[in-house]
């Protein structure tokens, strides 16, 4: 006599919604997250030229190194001198207050050139035949719209 030993395709318990969904992973690893410390990529060389100008600029915006020691996910063979490096870029670290300044700033410079280029464009508008702005403009409707009447 032999024992049946299938199983019925009703009592299987596989999880017909669970999907496995490919995502390509990045070029560029992601550190772990610390908080109040902001990390960006930044270039030191271009096609194998290096680019010490741009690397100096970011150090004095206060941009900092980071060591791959302090990323140990992050550490790869090769590295130069400790820190992360991946082709011609190196990843930095740089307190998110400091970063929040730099974004204050560089929105008060956009905003004075903005309002520099409004001032240039309505300094020599003409009543008889003034300018649109559009921060001073007015919507209005007569008595007489819509009535019908000539």
């Amino acid at each position: 006599m032999a024992i049946d030993t299938k199983i019925s395709r009703e009592l299987s318990t596989r999880d017909k919604n669970a999907r496995y969904e490919y995502k390509p992973s990045s070029i560029l690893p992601d550190p772990t997250p610390i908080p109040g410390i902001a990390f960006r990529w930044v270039m030191t060389a271009l096609l194998g030229v290096s680019d010490a100008t741009n690397m100096s600029r970011k150090m004095r915006d206060g941009w900092e190194p980071v060591r791959a020691e302090d990323h140990l996910e992050l550490m790869l063979p090769g590295n130069k001198n400790g820190n992360v490096e991946i082709g011609g870029l190196i990843l930095c670290s740089m307190p998110e207050e400091r970063l929040a300044a730099q974004a204050r700033y560089f929105a008060e410079q956009a905003h004075n050139q903005m309002e520099s280029v409004d001032n240039n464009f309505m300094r020599d508008n003409n009543p008889k035949m003034a300018k649109f702005s559009e921060s001073k403009s007015e919507v209005s409707r007569g008595s007489r719209f819509g009535s019908g009447t000539k």
